[in-house]
């Protein structure tokens, strides 16, 4: 896929079959797969919940133009300190690399505003993941050792929004 821009993408609230499509793709991927997610877990994750909103990237993908799926962010509102926390984040394999991961974080960052701060763990085996956030000006704040699995940390990272 070409290097999305932000007019061939659009971000918008789950429908019922993107829920499905977004616990698809966490449950044949890493890190969820690492993590021992099958997609009976990954559909529990993504299902509607009042404390989490999903989104979901589409964009112009293929010659025929359809707006395939690219990409989703299941967000906690008032996730870690009653700050937004992003609760996981996918891209499908053929758009990686394509800036939709990053148009879905700058969409949370716009759809939480006027929020000061917003969070998120990646896992310590995730080294392409730890480097994405990092350009996009996360920071490590802490760890948790051997909490999802044994022998892998989950890295707190943050990211200050607004003075």
């Amino acid at each position: 896929m070409r290097d999305a821009s932000l007019a061939d993408i659009r971000i918008a609230g789950a429908t019922d079959d993107d829920r499905m499509w977004a616990a698809t793709l966490m449950a044949s991927s890493d890190p969820w797969r690492t993590l021992g997610r099958d997609l009976t877990m990954c559909v529990a994750v993504v299902a509607e919940a009042a404390d989490t909103e999903l989104f979901i990237a589409h964009g112009v993908q293929g010659a025929d133009a359809a707006h395939a799926p690219l990409g989703f962010v299941l967000l906690r509102a008032r996730g870690l300190a009653g700050s937004p926390y992003i609760v996981a984040i996918g891209v499908a394999p053929d758009a990686r690399g394509s800036g939709v991961g990053a148009a879905l974080i700058a969409f949370v960052e716009r759809h939480v505003s006027p929020s000061r701060h917003l969070f998120l763990c990646v896992s310590s085996f995730n080294a392409d993941a730890q480097r994405f956030y990092a350009r996009l000006g996360f920071a490590h704040v802490g760890d948790l050792p051997d909490y999802l699995i044994d022998g892998a940390s989950e890295i707190i990272l943050h990211k200050r929004l607004a003075p």
